[in-house]
C-alpha cells in the first residue's frame, strides 16, 4: 500500500468514527435537544399546572392537540416521611422512587413533541424543604427526581406553611442553587403567593434570602389571587408593584425586573370566591407581552372545563372552573404566550359545533357584551357563548362577575 493510500484510508476511518460518534451522541440525548428547543420558544414559561394523578386529570396529549400548548407543570412533589419525595395523588402519596405512573405520562407528552416541568411544594402536605434538614439533603432528593425522569425544568411552588418557615425556604433556595450549578441549562421558576401590594412580608424575606445566596432563577412568579383581587386590573397592579419590589431588592432596572418576573393565575372561581374570566386572562396576557415578563401560567388544566351547571352553584371545584367556558379555553390563552396559534376544532361526524355568541337561537341578533357600553335593566347581551340579561344599570361589569349585575338566561 502506498503512503498516499495509507493516509487516505486513515482519514476515511477517522471521518467514519467521528460520524458514528456524532450519531450516537444525538441518539442518546433526544430530550436535551427537545428541551433546548422548548426553552427557546418559551414553552417552559407557559406550562400550565396540572395534577396528573388527582382531580380527574384529562388526557394531556388530547389537551396538547386541542389547545396548542406544548408543556405542563406537573404538580406536586412533596415529602412522604423524612426526606422521601412523593407525588400527590387522589389516593394519597406515591413515592417517586417506586413510581410507575408518571413515567408513561411524561413519555407520552414528549412523544407528542412536548416536555414537562416538575413542581415541588404546593399548598398541601409537608414539603421537602421542611423535612430534609439542609439544602444539600433537599438537593439530593430533588436530583434523584431529575435523574429518574430526565428533567430539564423545575418549579418551586413555595406556599404556606413552608413559606413562613425561614429555614425551610433557605433549604429550598439553597437546593435550587445547587441543582442549577450541577445541571447546566436547568430551567427553574420560583412561585410565591401574591398580594395586592405585589407580595408580603414572607415574600420579601424569601427574596432577601435569595439575594444573600447570590441565587437568580429564571423567574420569580407571583400568584395574584386569593387575597382581595378582582379581575385583570387588580392582577396587573400587583405585577407592577412586584416589579418595584424586584427592582429595590436586586438593584435591577424595571425592564430587567420584568424579564425575571412572572404570573401564575387561577381560572374561573378562586378559593376566596374571586372570578377570573377568559377576558381577564387575555387582558393580563397583553400586559405580560407588552412588558416582556418572563412567565405566564395558571392553576389548573384540571379546572379548564365547564361545570354542570356552568356556575357550579357558585362553589369551588378542583375539576372545573365554575364559569361558562369551552374545554381548554384558558389553556389556549396560555399557549398564545408561547407564540402558538391554537388549532381550530373541527366537529367530527355527528358532533355539534359549539355556537359562537349571537350565532342563532335565543342569541340571534343579540350583540356581544361591550365593557364601554352602559346597559339598563332588561338589556340582553351574549358573552362567552351564553345569553345574559342586566338586572339594573351597569357599565364595565362582566357578565357572571362578582358584581352580580347579570342573570344568565341560557346558552346560545
Amino acid at each position: 500500500m502506498s503512503v498516499n493510500k495509507h493516509i487516505s484510508l486513515r482519514i476515511a476511518v477517522i471521518a467514519l468514527l467521528l460520524l458514528v460518534s456524532l450519531i450516537a451522541m444525538t441518539a442518546s440525548k433526544p430530550s436535551t435537544t427537545n428541551a433546548a428547543a422548548l426553552s427557546s420558544t418559551n414553552w417552559y414559561n407557559a406550562a400550565p399546572y396540572v395534577m396528573p394523578l388527582a382531580n380527574n386529570p384529562p388526557n394531556l396529549t388530547t389537551v396538547m392537540s386541542a389547545s396548542g400548548v406544548k408543556a405542563f407543570t406537573l404538580a406536586f412533589v412533596v415529602a412522604n416521611g423524612g426526606c422521601t419525595p412523593a407525588w400527590e395523588t387522589d389516593s394519597g402519596l406515591d413515592n417517586v422512587s417506586s413510581d410507575t405512573q408518571m413515567g408513561p405520562i411524561i413519555n407520552a407528552i414528549r412523544a407528542a413533541g412536548g416536555d414537562v416541568v416538575v413542581s415541588f411544594g404546593g399548598y398541601g402536605g409537608t414539603k421537602l424543604g421542611e423535612s430534609c434538614g439542609t439544602p444539600q439533603a433537599t438537593a439530593a432528593a430533588e436530583q434523584a427526581i431529575i435523574n429518574k425522569y430526565s428533567l430539564h425544568a423545575l418549579d418551586f411552588d413555595l406556599e404556606e406553611p413552608e413559606y413562613e418557615n425561614a429555614t425551610a425556604i433557605n433549604n429550598e433556595l439553597g437546593a435550587a442553587q445547587i441543582l442549577q450549578n450541577n445541571n447546566p441549562g436547568l430551567y427553574e421558576s420560583i412561585t410565591i403567593p401574591g398580594t395586592t401590594s405585589g407580595t408580603g412580608y414572607f415574600g420579601q424575606q424569601l427574596l432577601n434570602n435569595a439575594k444573600s445566596l447570590g441565587y437568580i432563577p429564571n423567574n420569580y412568579a407571583i400568584m395574584p389571587f386569593d387575597g382581595g383581587f378582582s379581575g385583570a386590573s387588580s392582577q396587573i397592579n400587583a405585577l407592577q408593584s412586584f416589579n418595584t419590589i424586584l427592582m429595590n431588592t436586586f438593584g435591577w432596572s424595571s425592564a430587567t425586573a420584568y424579564a425575571h418576573e412572572g404570573i401564575s393565575s387561577m381560572n374561573g372561581r378562586t378559593d376566596s370566591a374571586e372570578y377570573f374570566y377568559q377576558s381577564d386572562f387575555q387582558t393580563v396576557l397583553s400586559f405580560v407581552e407588552n412588558n416582556h415578563l418572563a412567565r405566564f401560567t395558571y392553576w389548573s388544566v384540571n379546572r379548564d372545563r365547564q361545570c354542570t351547571p356552568p356556575d357550579n352553584n357558585g362553589t369551588l371545584s378542583g375539576t372545573c372552573s365554575s364559569v361558562p367556558q369551552n374545554d381548554w379555553d384558558f389553556t389556549k390563552i396560555i399557549a398564545q404566550f408561547s407564540g402558538a396559534t391554537p388549532p381550530i376544532s373541527t366537529p367530527t361526524p355527528g358532533q355539534t359545533a359549539t355556537p359562537t355568541p349571537g350565532s342563532g337561537g335565543a342569541c340571534a341578533g343579540i350583540a356581544a357584551w361591550n365593557s364601554s357600553i352602559a346597559y339598563v335593566g332588561g338589556n340582553k347581551v351574549t358573552y362567552h357563548g351564553s345569553l345574559w340579561q342586566a338586572k339594573w344599570w351597569t357599565e364595565a361589569d362582566v357578565p357572571g362577575g362578582a358584581a352580580g349585575v347579570w342573570t344568565q338566561l341560557g346558552n346560545c
